[in-house]
């Protein structure tokens, strides 16, 4: 049988309180896709993959971007395409009154995942 290579993102949201949820539309050894949806005045934890890329597809909504492990951030919005390579720190913090909405795409699936 077939894998299935078409998703309907929307499906996939999970908007809770709390922590955001981390909700996997698909996984294979090459990738893991994962639908994002940050509430206003939530945050996704300041953290690396070791061993492989993050690369977040910003469908609506905009936040404060780690960018380093000293804190720094930078602002990203709708339409942005945001890439975190091997090692480098990333999270964000919602600080805006919509959530922030996005696809992430870690590659490879096994990347790991280290929060600072």
């Amino acid at each position: 049988m077939t894998q299935p290579r078409i998703f309907h993102s929307a499906d996939h949201f999970q908007p809770a309180d709390g922590d955001p949820i981390r909700v996997v539309i698909t996984e294979s050894p090459d990738a893991a896709v994962v639908a994002w949806h940050v509430r206003p005045g939530q945050t996704i934890a300041a953290h690396v993959h070791p061993q492989g890329q993050d690369t977040w597809t910003i469908l609506s909504g905009c936040g404060q971007y780690r960018v380093d492990a000293d804190g720094r951030t930078e602002t990203i919005r709708q339409g942005d395409v945001v890439v975190a390579t091997t090692g480098q720190v990333h999270g964000v913090f919602n600080d805006s009154d919509e959530p922030l909405v996005f696809i992430s795409v870690v590659s490879p699936a096994d990347a790991g995942y280290h929060p600072l």
